[in-house]
Order: structure tokens, then sequence, then C-alpha cells
């Protein structure tokens, strides 16, 4: 079992009248959010990761980008009424997070596993960020200044203005960038990950799970709700290693027939957690994807 520390750092600026911002714009409850998550990972991994919340810290203000700047309600309100373009450079300032929540002495003492930001749209957060050293690309460039860790971690970084599909689809992209560079170098024939993310689109008759953005049947990222017919090997992977080609025709009926988390859910599923390895890459995916300092 896997049960991986996490701080949850939440930003949720006071503005008109007091009221923090998720409230006042009738966003989701970050606490909900985070348990359907949570949830859904530990279902999606047959009980193999259970995510713990070990401390919350909240912050009643807008995260400072890499070049200063910092939002104003009236700036950040004529954002989202589109009355004006979002500030450049994006990005916010993760060293500055990191040590207003001390976050790299409680990765180097033990305290905690990962990081999880919570914010709304516009405050900068990649989906995923691996920091530490050694750190490598995780749906976003490696964050320097962060070697005194002592290892690898992921920061997240989540919307309160969205759903639980999207955090999925956040790990999932998590989950793509790991699992490449786990496999990287072996040899297409026998790269088990391309196997695993192949789709008809790319490989007619022959695909098996597809990717996060886009399901055996998929055209165009993001099309989850086609109801073209494929033929697919996806069952293959819930019998991993024993990928003996079992095939059927599939569509979208089998994901949720357009639903993003329906998707998420299913993709992830079918991600390896089996003993075992195979050229000396562990059967057991969700080990690299949720601890980055197993990767080679």
């Amino acid at each position: 079992m896997l049960v991986p520390r996490v701080l949850l750092v939440v930003f949720d600026p006071l503005i008109a009248g007091g009221f923090p911002l998720s409230r006042t714009m009738g966003w989701n409850r970050v606490e909900d959010l985070v348990d359907r998550y949570i949830a859904d990972l530990e279902a999606c991994s047959d009980g193999l990761v259970r995510y713990h919340i070990v401390a919350r810290l909240d912050f009643p203000l807008f995260p400072v980008k890499i070049d200063g700047f910092c939002y104003a309600w009236e700036a950040y309100r004529a954002v989202l009424e589109r009355r004006q373009p979002p500030h450049e450079p994006d990005t916010a300032d993760y060293l500055t997070i990191l040590a207003t929540c001390d976050g790299i002495r409680r990765i180097a003492q033990g305290e905690i596993d990962e990081i999880w930001l919570f914010g709304g749209p516009y405050f900068g957060f990649y989906e995923s960020r691996m920091a530490g050293p050694g750190a490598f690309w995780c749906n976003a460039p490696p964050l320097p200044g962060t070697e005194a860790a002592g290892r690898r971690f992921v920061i997240m970084g989540f919307s309160y203005e969205r759903g639980v599909g999207e955090m999925l689809e956040n790990f999932g992209h998590r989950a793509e960038a790991i699992m490449e560079r786990v496999f990287a170098g072996v040899p297409e024939k026998r790269n088990l990950w391309w196997r695993f993310t192949r789709y008809d689109l790319i490989a007619p008759g022959r695909a098996e799970v597809g990717t996060i953005h886009l399901a055996p049947n998929s055209e165009r990222d993001y099309d989850w709700g086609n109801p073209r017919y494929v033929w697919s090997y996806c069952d293959d992977w819930l019998h991993f290693p024993d990928l003996r080609g079992r095939g059927r025709w599939v569509n979208c009926s089998e994901w949720g027939s357009g639903d993003i988390r329906e998707h998420h859910r299913w993709w992830l599923r079918h991600l390896p957690r089996a003993p075992g390895e195979t050229e000396e890459i562990s059967h057991n995916w969700w080990r690299y994807i949720v601890d980055p300092n197993t990767v080679p």
C-alpha cells in the first residue's frame, strides 16, 4: 500500500464584503473536491493508493507571480469578466510559496511527500510540477532551487472553480510524464507504455487504452463521447502482465459517454499494479507515479 502524506495549501482571497473568492463566485468547496479525488484514486488503484492530508494551510490572498505581480480584486474581476487580458507572465512564484509554507523543510524531514495547491483561474499553478534534486519534466519544467529537499516531490495545482474530473486529468498528465521517463530508451516494440497509450486514430485496429486526452476511439483531444466503435485490447491491461490479446469492440459507453471524470477513472483503473518486473521495470506503475524517487 502507498500512503503519500500531503500538505494542502489553499489560496482563497478575501474580497468585497470579506467573503472568500470561492464562496463569492459559487465555486466548489476544497474539502469536497479533495475527499472525492482521494476516494477516486483509492478506488482506481484497487486500494493501493491512499492519500492522506497531514496539514492544511489557508492563505486569504492571491499568490504572487514570478515577476512580483499580485492581483487586486478589481483587476482580477476584470480578467474573469474578460474586460482585460490576464497578467503575463502567469506563472506563480513557486519558491515564494514553498518558503511561505515551509515546504522544502517539511519534505526534507519526512513530514510530507507532496504538496497540493488550490486556487482560482489565472492563479498561475501548473497542473503538476516536480521539485527536489533530480527533478524532471512532470507536465511542467522541473523547479530549480529546491535541492535542499533531499528528494524528488510533486506539487499539484488544482482549481476550486473546476471539478474532480479536472483534478484526475492533472494526475493523468502527471502519470503520462512519469511513465514516459520510466520507459525512455525502451525500443518501441518492447515499450509497454507506448502500447498502453495506443488509440485507433494512430494505430487502426490496434487500439489499447489510449491517453488521458484520447480514448481508444477518439478522433481529437477531449473526444470522450464518441459513439464510434473500434477494436481495442484495453481489457488486457486489467490482467497485466498477461497480455494475451483480449480484443473486443468498444465505444464511449465504456467510459461515461463523454463525462470527463468517468473517462479518467476508467483510464486510471487500467494502469498496471501487479507484482514482478520486466526488463527491470516494475509491473506496479502506480509506484512510479506516486513516488518519483522510485524512477531511475
